[in-house]
């Protein structure tokens, strides 16, 4: 599995750098050295160099040398290996992982299947659809979300009382 870090935009100068919008929460993973993937393809690239251009990252592959060059790999997304993320803390999860997961009420009553992330300002939400396609929506707190089990394929949940 692969999960997108990045979307690669337009050269920047004319030594072959380009810039690339951020997608990641942990960007200093992308440094001098890596192996990276880009595209639909997933094409190997090394990074030679990476430096911040404001909100933006400019990095330098070691397979091009001009903004020519680089210029073909514009709008295509940036890749890493899922097997390469971090570790989070006890209790944190990545999206992919929660993704698909099946919704049980405290009873043991499927809801539904884990559809969608929303990120609001206050907390995430989480769009759990039922097998009619009905969506229920709960929002990300220790008094909804109750236990997720990543080896069951499982979240436990509390749907608030006025849902």
């Amino acid at each position: 599995m692969y999960l997108a870090v990045g979307l690669l935009r337009k050269p920047h100068g004319v030594k072959g750098e380009i810039s690339m919008q951020v997608l990641t929460d942990f960007p200093e993973r992308l440094r001098k050295g890596k192996v990276i993937l880009v595209g639909e393809d997933h094409r190997p690239l090394k990074i030679e160099a990476v430096r911040w251009h404001g909100n933006s990252l400019l990095l330098k592959f070691a397979e091009f040398s001009d903004c020519d060059e680089v210029g073909v790999l514009r709008n295509l997304m940036v890749y890493v290996s899922a097997k390469e993320l971090p570790a989070l803390p006890e209790g944190e999860y990545y999206y992919h992982q929660l993704i698909g997961l099946s919704v049980v009420d405290e009873a043991g009553q499927t809801l539904g299947e884990l559809a969608e992330i929303l990120e609001t300002r206050a907390n995430d939400v989480y769009v759990v659809k039922d097998e009619s396609g009905k969506e229920l929506l709960l929002p990300v707190t220790d008094e909804v979300i109750l236990r997720v089990d990543l080896a069951a394929g499982e979240m436990v949940v509390r749907p608030p009382e006025w849902l």
